[in-house]
């Protein structure tokens, strides 16, 4: 699929540099300085800078530093008597967030504020579909247009790099490639739809836990290798127009005041020409974070007035700390984006629309190839309705609505399908549904500790719970009585967003509310059971993969969800969700817990370096619960034959590779062939294997399909410390494909001279 770039209507790249750390540095003189250069992709214009400049030339100082910061909890100011309008922003990894007031987190009470609920960033991920990607975010920005919205803050694009992570239901994956090529479509559609993305949360924001204050260390590599190509990407290839700075520390200093990050390598080194939002009280300094690349404060704890970069900011200049020409950088910045969503009064912008069946579709369409199957040993999936007379569903997952969960962003909807009725939608009348709750949802305040400690965001504290995980007795002899009474038992499980959560990392990977008691006692009385994980992160499945026949795993899946997991269920869909992530068997197993360094204190030092998600488990041979990329289907595919177009090939050239996947099932489906690629001779230290392609592709029964993927050689490169350049090694590598980073079924060596 081609995707259409959205581009800067005109960006004028600043040529001067204010990277200075030092607060109380003396003002710069703009006249000393070289003139500013504009571009429009590939074209040149001045249409927008006379009009620009003519307008903060009419702004009173209070005027420009209304603009950099909230002035509701989701706007900064305009200028009224000037045309400017308010630069209007919406919560969205899940969807639009319903309105709330302009003063406080409590919701607004409208009746005009619904919208359709995505599946989370894992889902999306777990499809391994960046034509899915695209839709996504095509999708929610005609959503957001709707909503009058200028920036959606989405999507949430950090490396899952703990399996507790609490936002890693929300995340995408702990694969930077896989990342970037899902980031890339998504930034490109939304954008479409005249709105600006906010990318977040840059950078290194890989754990909740003391994310306020943690001082986050990665060795060079690791963090150009690992956490920062798909930030890199949604800026060079996607010109994304936003991004969000995170709350930690990068190196000790915080991001949102980070000269490296935000001037050194997001605007010199990769051309960004957006603007940089704070996530919200992630703002330490006035002066500071203006110089290290900050545009727009936002936050929630305190008056606005009292923000950093409202009256603070004002004293400063006014006693010299900084000039009227610096911070006008920031208003060019500001009102650029604002040009080029069309905000500034332009009748041609998009309207959008919501809440549609298109939209409802497009949550469909992600969610069904989305789920994932583990386990399928005894042929139980998909559920064969003419043999059933009877089905029991248990579990509190089967009634769980999840769009409202949790801390964080939301969306309210007027449509979630939960499980149970999706089965309910899907089956015949003819089958009976025996439903029993199985297990409670239930907490107990735990005190505050190293993992799960209190995180205060705005006015809301947000503490780690822990949970209560005995079985109520009624409940378990109503789900066994179910179970006895009915042909087939499918039992949901897993988690919800309410235990998964911003603001708070597990404490470990067991599964809570004592299902793992409800499952084995479940399976005791009907061996024909179906066990269904929702949630977004791993957990400890051990003794549940050993005793069930089929397991499967689905996510916070969006407004559709319950009937996308009905139709697989049912074999309406053949299941084509991959894993985006490593299941260990063990937490110790996973690198961050291996090595110690989760969550630190005060700092944190990533000692697995590049090692990160199947990187260490391939590497160390770890043997993981379930590997990355893994998913089973109801057919089967043979992939082999793999060749390249040639043996050798400069640095400069695109390599082409050709699999036949062929479908030698009785079903068709879909299957994701995944390249790996491996170099045994490196002089620096190499993963086992690395994701360097993938291609998601339907192949009927009985026929099959040649695949082709492309590997530019640059993709084979390291990053250089020393030279502080990406380098490709000369020699041999290996390229192996197969359907899992475990199950490589095909291998060709190729050379680079």
């Amino acid at each position: 699929m081609n995707f259409k770039h959205t581009v800067l209507a005109i960006v004028t790249v600043s040529l001067i540099n204010i990277s200075c750390n030092d607060s109380t540095k003396t003002e710069i003189s703009m006249d000393e300085k070289e003139p500013s250069k504009t571009y429009v992709g590939e074209s040149i214009t001045h249409a927008f800078d006379a009009e620009i400049d003519a307008l903060i030339s009419q702004m009173t100082l209070e005027e420009k530093t209304g603009m950099l910061h909230g002035t509701s909890m989701f706007s900064t100011a305009g200028v009224e008597r000037l045309g400017v309008p308010e630069l209007k922003m919406a919560d969205g990894p899940l969807g639009v967030r319903e309105e709330i007031s302009r003063d406080s987190w409590a919701p607004a009470g409208l009746d005009n504020d619904f919208a359709t609920y995505y599946p989370a960033g894992g889902g999306l991920s777990a499809t391994w579909n960046t034509e899915l990607a695209y839709s996504f975010g095509f999708s929610v920005g005609q959503e957001t247009r709707a909503r009058d919205k200028d920036v959606l803050l989405s999507p949430a694009i950090n490396i899952i790099r703990t399996p507790l992570g609490g936002r890693t239901y929300e995340y995408f994956t702990e694969d930077p490639f896989l990342n970037k090529k899902l980031t890339v479509p998504f930034v490109v559609g939304m954008q479409e739809n005249d709105v600006a993305v906010c990318v977040k949360h840059y950078a290194a924001n890989n754990q909740e836990t003391n994310r306020d204050f943690v001082d986050v260390q990665i060795d060079e590599r690791a963090l150009r290798e690992i956490y920062l190509p798909a930030f890199k990407d949604a800026v060079v290839d996607a010109k994304a127009y936003s991004m969000m700075g995170a709350y930690n520390k990068f190196r000790g200093e915080y991001l949102c005041e980070n000269g490296y990050m935000l001037n050194d390598v997001l605007r010199d080194e990769w051309g960004f020409e957006g603007i940089v939002i704070s996530d919200w009280n992630a703002v330490h300094t006035s002066v500071k974070s203006l110089r290290s690349g900050l545009d727009i404060e936002m936050g929630t704890p305190k008056p606005f007035n009292e923000f950093y970069l409202a009256d603070p900011l004002i004293d400063s200049i006014k006693v010299g700390k900084m000039s009227e020409a610096e911070l006008d950088i920031h208003l060019k910045r500001i009102l650029r984006l604002m040009h080029t969503v069309k905000s500034m009064g332009n009748d041609k912008r998009k309207k959008g629309s919501i809440n549609t069946e298109a939209h409802f579709m497009d949550a469909y369409d992600i969610a069904k190839e989305s789920v994932v199957l583990l386990k399928n040993s005894n042929d139980l999936l998909p559920i064969n309705i003419s043999e059933i007379k009877s089905i029991a569903v248990i579990g509190n997952n089967a009634m769980k609505k999840n769009a409202l969960g949790g801390f964080g962003a939301g969306v309210k909807t007027k449509r979630e399908v939960t499980p149970f009725e999706g089965l309910q939608n899907r089956l015949p009348e003819s089958i009976k549904i025996n439903y029993a709750e199985g297990y409670l949802e239930r907490y107990a305040p735990k005190k505050k500790g190293a993992v799960g400690q209190v995180a205060e965001v705005g006015e809301v504290t947000q503490e780690q719970l822990t949970t209560i995980d005995e079985l109520d007795t009624k409940l378990l002899d109503e789900a066994l009585s179910a179970a006895k009474n009915s042909d087939i038992t499918v039992i949901f499980a897993g988690s919800n967003r309410d235990y998964e959560t911003e603001a708070s990392d597990r404490a470990d990977l067991e599964l809570p509310f004592g299902q793992v008691e409800l499952i084995e006692e479940v399976l005791k009385v009907n061996p024909n059971t179906i066990v269904v994980m929702i949630g977004g992160a791993p957990f400890n499945l051990n003794t549940i993969e050993q005793k069930s026949s089929a397991l499967v795993w689905s996510w916070f899946n969006g407004s559709e969800g319950g009937n996308a997991l009905a139709d697989v269920l049912l074999g309406t869909v053949n299941p084509s969700g991959k894993l985006p992530w490593t299941m260990p068997k063990a937490l110790d197993d996973s690198p961050a817990h291996a090595t110690n360094s989760f969550p630190g204190d005060e700092s944190v030092l990533y000692e697995e370096g590049i090692l990160v998600g199947y990187r260490w488990f391939d590497t160390k041979n770890v043997e993981p619960l379930y590997p990355f990329g893994y998913g089973l289907s109801y057919t089967s595919f043979g992939i082999k034959n793999a060749k390249t177009d040639k043996n050798e090939y400069t640095k400069e050239e695109t390599i082409l590779i050709t699999v036949d996947v062929e479908n030698t099932g009785g079903m068709d489906g879909k299957e994701v062939v995944q390249l790996y690629v491996s170099k045994s001779d490196s002089q620096v230290e190499r993963a086992e294997k690395e994701l360097k392609g993938f291609k998601k592709v339907m192949v009927t029964s009985g026929q099959s399909k040649k695949v082709t993927l492309e590997l530019p050689v640059k993709e084979l490169a390291y990053y250089d410390v020393s030279q502080k350049a990406w380098t490709v090694e000369q020699g041999s590598y290996s390229l192996r494909i197969g359907n899992s980073s475990r199950n490589i079924t095909s291998e060709v060596t190729i050379n680079v001279k």
